[in-house]
């Protein structure tokens, strides 16, 4: 097998797409660049496939190398025979690689090596062919000054068959197979932690048993977690007598003296060696799933956040509401500088209502504000209320937005290299306000997992999570495209073929010459060459820039392209852009070329009739119930307005104004069966839910869907 056609056991695609995508990563060409612009060469594969390709290509290498590690390995010990070598090259399962390796692996010394020691292989090796008679005789002839009887002897015999089984290949894969349809999973309680209160949360594991190929990610990775704390032990079993059963049938060929050897050799090997190892494997092949699934879930939620609806460049007050410390008041331009703060006291225990109120009215005329940005945290619904009384001169629209991560933002180095004379709570303000303009610009600055979208975050193997977040964000900047004129460092770094280093020439450049005035502008900045400029130009734009197609995401190696469409039909190329009738007069087939193909000037010919498209919705206003402040006001069937704000594998959480969200379960979603519960809510959704159960002691809320 070779690369293309392991790529291919994933991939559906034709070689020559798959060749020419691996060429182009081996450029150094970025993933959303080869899918956006290179979809001629790669047969329109999206950037899901390329990132596949891409992956895979990295499996295949690791697992070549592990292959010449192995056989090298084994080449030294003087073991390697041209069939092992041959078995070896031709697999790339590196599961059975590893059984292949198993019997050379270097490993403690085992009860089989102290046999071999005493002499005892040649005994096991005669009961294992299953042709003798007189196995008690046969074993006296093996005790010497190491060896005191026959029984001895037996056993050591057996110990060493024991490890032969469980080096054998087809043995541990029918096992395998056994564990993968029939394995349970099985939790007991630690009675010293059963009455402890951080217990109650995995009080639905303490003692529970359900099939492991069944068992949903999230609630194998709450099991594992309460493991990991000692609340419960946990195992992985299957029938003893099946598995055993099927270990004689391929051990056990005749019937004779040796077969009650056999059969104790065999019960050993499974006990002792095969049930421990493979039981593990079920158990970390099961956890590798549910790490997979849960990154999905937490990559899909980032989409969905850092894609959520901008209200664009508008004047926006924020506050981080709070009772006695006070509500944090931030004033931010179209560009989000910071142009005022103040802290008010609207609320308990000080109740500077009035004054607040008049503090407010003057803060939005004085800074032209157009829109008002509140934290969803404590005093949210209060604060919310309080702003709604204000008799403003104008329209002012009210948002409430996820304060989320705000704090995490607030003390990291970011928020400090922006704000270095402000403390946190201003800079906490900031970022609520700036999420509401941009939420794509200010989520970027907060590490993914503090950003309150995930679910076992902390449980799921935090190199893929990383891996995989980071993708994420690279996908969601890319797709949206960025003003290198306003964007921030962080955000820069996000964009194709730039990375951190050079994001913070960009910044320094700007600073130091002003704002850019065209593409070409950037390769000027120190260290950005060529094949950098290739991949991010087209990702950035310049508003009112000399030339409009910066503004757009037509790629700078298109221009002259663009520039003979436009005189082809007798106009300047200002006249072409988001000229409909006449962009419909053109033939795609006449202008492509070595580089860009019949899809690729499809693109542009879109990408012309709207230039620099966000393809984010626009903010809308939302208003929770203002009869719904607390849990306490829940009632069973009362039906309220509530945005989506996680979802999980077995449903949404709804946010209906109060604390604690409510849980829809994926049965409660629509009628009828629910497989992804994407496919009916996407994060941060308008919905209308029906209470169905509230349970104040355990702060838990029931709700379903109402269509």
């Amino acid at each position: 097998m070779n690369q293309i056609h392991y790529i291919k056991t994933v991939v559906n695609t034709a070689d020559k797409n798959i060749e020419a995508t691996l060429k182009l990563l081996s450029e150094y060409c970025t993933i959303p660049f080869i899918s956006r612009y290179r979809k001629d060469q790669t047969g329109n594969l999206d950037e899901v496939q390329v990132e596949d390709i891409a992956k895979l290509s990295k499996q295949f290498e690791e697992i070549v190398k592990r292959k010449v590690a192995i056989l090298k390995t084994i080449e030294e010990q003087g073991q390697l025979t041209p069939e092992l070598k041959s078995k070896i090259q031709k697999s790339f399962d590196l599961q059975e690689i590893e059984d292949l390796y198993l019997p050379y692996k270097k490993k403690k010394k085992t009860r089989a090596d102290v046999a071999r020691e005493k002499g005892l292989e040649p005994l096991a090796q005669i009961i294992m062919a299953q042709n003798a008679d007189n196995i008690d005789f046969l074993a006296s002839n093996y005790i010497n000054e190491q060896v005191e009887n026959e029984d001895e002897a037996l056993q050591g015999a057996r110990d060493i068959i024991a490890e032969w089984i469980n080096e054998t290949i087809f043995v541990r894969k029918q096992l395998r197979r056994i564990y993968t349809k029939t394995a349970l999973i099985t939790t007991k309680v630690s009675k010293s932690k059963k009455e402890e209160e951080s217990a109650q949360k995995f009080s639905h594991y303490f003692d529970w048993q359900e099939s492991l190929s069944k068992t949903p990610p999230h609630r194998l990775l709450a099991m594992l977690r309460a493991e990991q704390e000692g609340i419960v032990r946990m195992k992985i079993e299957v029938d003893n007598e099946e598995a055993m059963a099927v270990i004689d049938e391929i051990i056990i060929k005749k019937q004779n003296e040796t077969t009650p050897h056999l059969h104790l050799a065999v019960e050993d090997s499974f006990k002792r060696l095969l049930a421990p190892a493979i039981s593990n494997e079920a158990l970390l092949e099961a956890k590798v799933k549910a790490d997979s699934n849960s990154i999905q879930v937490f990559a899909n939620n980032l989409s969905q956040l850092l894609l959520a609806p901008p209200l664009g460049e508008k004047r926006i007050l924020a506050i981080d509401p709070g009772f006695r410390s006070g509500c944090k008041i931030v004033c931010l331009d179209e560009k989000g500088d910071l142009m005022y703060n103040e802290t008010i006291y609207p609320h308990a225990p000080q109740n500077e209502t009035a004054m607040a109120m008049k503090k407010i009215k003057s803060m939005v005329n004085a800074y032209n504000i157009e829109a008002i940005s509140i934290g969803n945290g404590t005093a949210s619904r209060e604060t919310e209320f309080f702003i709604k009384k204000i008799a403003f001169d104008k329209p002012v629209q009210v948002f409430v937005v996820s304060e989320a991560g705000a704090s995490v933002y607030s003390a990291s180095k970011i928020a400090r290299e922006e704000f270095p004379n402000y403390d946190v709570t201003v800079r906490g303000s900031v970022s609520i306000g700036r999420r509401l303009s941009d939420p794509l610009a200010e989520l970027v600055k907060i590490d993914p997992k503090s950003i309150g979208v995930g679910q076992y975050q902390h449980d799921v193997d935090q190199t893929k999570l990383k891996e995989e977040l980071d993708n994420t964000v690279i996908r969601c900047v890319n797709s949206v495209g960025i003003n290198i004129n306003t964007a921030s460092k962080s955000l820069l770094s996000y964009v194709s073929g730039i990375g951190e280093k050079m994001a913070e020439n960009i910044v320094t450049y700007r600073s130091e010459n002003g704002p850019f005035e065209d593409r070409k502008q950037i390769k000027k900045v120190p260290r950005l060459g060529e094949k950098v400029f290739q991949q991010a130009a087209a990702f950035v734009r310049i508003h009112n820039g000399k030339n409009p197609l910066d503004n757009s995401a037509v790629h700078p190696e298109a221009y002259s392209i663009v520039e003979q469409m436009a005189k082809d039909l007798g106009l300047k190329t200002y006249e072409l852009i988001a000229n409909k009738e006449k962009i419909a007069l053109l033939n795609p087939e006449k202008y492509t070329n070595e580089t860009i193909g019949i899809l690729g000037i499809k693109d542009i010919l879109k990408e012309l009739i709207k230039p620099g498209l966000d393809p984010r919705k626009a903010a809308k206003v939302f208003e929770f119930d203002p009869n719904v402040t607390s849990i306490k006001d829940l009632k069973q069937g009362m039906i309220l307005p509530g945005i989506v704000n996680n979802i999980t594998n077995f449903g949404c959480f709804v946010d209906v104004g109060i604390k604690e969200s409510g849980l829809v379960h994926i049965s409660q979603l629509k009628a009828g069966f629910v497989s992804d519960v994407n496919e009916v809510v996407k994060l941060h959704q308008h919905v209308q839910v029906k209470v169905v159960e509230v349970d104040e002691d355990r702060k838990r809320v029931q709700l379903t869907m109402v269509i």
